[in-house]
């Protein structure tokens, strides 16, 4: 059975650390700590006296200060990591941890799952290659040293940086190395460690070129495992869940992520937040459980997106310069039937089609295959609709010769609601108000990917208000903006209603628009 010696890098909060290896080690496994030697030495002390008897615990054979982004954080793994092959020879699998991480599955699914899977888990892509990297420097990583801090010293790190720039002292990257980037938060093989330890004393090269790169726990670990382990047993991911914000933050879990962390694909989840002293119990207890069973769901980004994004009023709303300037035509007439339900916008849509001898388009800015005519490749995806959206609505309307054109929109799509209103040609807009049952939205939920199969009903409870609320949110901005030629229809409104607000939208006698309105079947899910 698997046995993990856990490496833990630590810096603060002796209390945590202790009960995070009294946690960890209580179900049979080991762990080497790593305590940052700038850190106040009464901390340290008071590790060392509380796990002194703890035989499953182990600490760095030499303590080092380290400092974000340099060398000295792959050094204090590395001096952990050699004690835990010391003093754990049991040890089968090493797992990268730090004072935020928090096991979210029980140490029974975890040797298991290590048990099954005969890998090594660490995110390991190009570092030309890949986009992992999204701002700052990249090549200028590798090619040139850096021996300063930059949250430190940052006018030393950028004047050394500019002046070998200045003086072209780039250098060159081992030439048998492709360089790997990553998260530093891994869990490798005792065969693989062992392998990484041989090759740092063996390739004194590359240790030196190392020492000198910047963020190199981003880029060491993983460009070495690569070239020492066969491709097919590398597993390029980690096993803790960890997310980031727009800002490059990451995410900060509390006591309500209780559930979210459960069904999520992960071993263990980072960061959990100080104050979250429920969430921390929980955590602890399900480590030391038995039989627990675990629905994986693995919505967590997906929820955090949507649910983060939807913090935040003001979206979208500036016109794209280069669409000021154009008109749809100013005798034309652009109808737009607004509904969040797209089967039922269909449904009218056909009636529509039945009754009158419109051109009807379906949802043509929100769905990648809604039938389209060639109009030059402005057609050919949705990214290019939206953007040049006008000179597209152009073209259909002098593809089909006509006047009038009948087209479905989301009503989340309000920057493109507004644009077309704001257009010297004719806009009405018929917004179709649907009831939403719990059924239809967990469904919904699952169409966009927010939730699966396995989505725990706790999770599922918490969902789905924000997700009523955020449909309701849509519509409240439709109404708030005062189009000038708006009619609503409501499924649970009066058919003759309904039929009225059809009629003007049409500009069709009210029994033909009674005849589209009476249909039975069109708010059916």
């Amino acid at each position: 059975m698997a046995k993990i010696a856990y490496i833990l890098l630590c810096h603060k909060d002796p209390e945590a650390v202790i009960k995070q290896a009294e946690r960890l080690t209580a179900a049979g496994d080991y762990m080497a700590i790593h305590f940052d030697a700038r850190a106040d030495p009464k901390l340290f002390a008071q590790i060392r006296t509380a796990l002194k008897d703890n035989d499953n615990v182990t600490f760095a054979h030499r303590r080092i200060k380290c400092g974000w982004g340099e060398w000295s954080l792959v050094q204090a793994t590395l001096y952990a990591v050699e004690s835990a092959v010391e003093a754990f020879p049991r040890a089968t699998h090493f797992y990268m941890l730090s004072g935020d991480c928090m096991a979210i599955k029980s140490a029974e699914y975890t040797h298991r799952f290590l048990d099954e899977n005969d890998a090594d888990f660490i995110e390991s892509f190009d570092y030309f290659e890949s986009d992992w990297i999204k701002t700052g420097m990249k090549e200028e990583r590798l090619i040139y040293r850096h021996y300063f801090n930059e949250r430190k010293h940052k006018r030393l790190f950028y004047h050394s940086f500019n002046l070998q720039r200045r003086l072209g002292l780039e250098r060159e990257i081992p030439e048998d190395i492709q360089v790997m980037i990553g998260s530093q938060w891994w869990c490798l093989r005792r065969r693989t460690i062992e392998w990484v330890l041989d090759f740092t004393r063996n390739r004194r090269d590359v240790m030196r070129f190392f020492r000198t790169t910047w963020i190199p726990d981003e880029t060491f670990f993983q460009t070495i495992v690569r070239h020492v382990v066969p491709e097919d047993e590398i597993r390029t991911r980690t096993l803790t869940f960890l997310m980031f914000t727009d800002y490059g933050m990451p995410v900060t879990f509390y006591d309500d992520h209780y559930d979210l962390l459960l069904s999520q694909d992960f071993l263990f989840a980072r960061k959990i937040s100080a104050e979250a002293d429920d969430l921390k119990r929980r955590l602890g207890l399900l480590y030391a459980a038995e039989n627990v069973q675990f629905q994986i769901s693995n919505e967590g980004q997906s929820l955090f997106k949507f649910l983060s994004g939807r913090g935040r009023i003001g979206r979208r709303f500036a016109t794209r310069f280069w669409e000021t300037e154009s008109t749809l035509g100013r005798n034309r007439e652009l109808l737009i039937i607004i509904c969040k339900k797209w089967h039922v916008a269909k449904r009218v849509l056909e009636r529509v089609r039945q009754v009158t001898n419109v051109p009807a388009i379906e949802y043509l800015f929100n769905e990648e295959h809604t039938p389209l005519p060639d109009l030059g490749g402005i057609q050919t995806s949705l990214s290019k609709r939206t953007r040049h959206r006008r000179a597209l609505m152009r073209m259909l309307f002098d593809y089909y010769e006509t006047d009038r054109l009948i087209v479905c929109m989301d009503p989340g799509e309000i920057d493109l609601l507004q644009d077309f209103a704001g257009d010297r040609s004719i806009t009405r807009m018929l917004e179709i108000q649907c009831d939403f049952s719990d059924d239809y939205l967990i469904g919904h939920a699952m169409r966009v990917g927010l939730a699966g199969e396995q989505t725990a009903p706790e999770t599922l409870d918490r969902l789905l208000p924000t997700i009523r609320n955020d449909m309701t949110f849509e519509s409240d901005r439709i109404r708030d903006a005062a189009f000038e030629n708006l009619e609503r229809v409501q499924e649970s409104g009066d058919v003759d209603e309904n039929a009225k607000a059809l009629s003007r939208f049409l500009t069709i006698p009210e029994d033909q628009a009674h005849e589209i309105a009476s249909a039975g079947y069109l708010f059916s899910d």
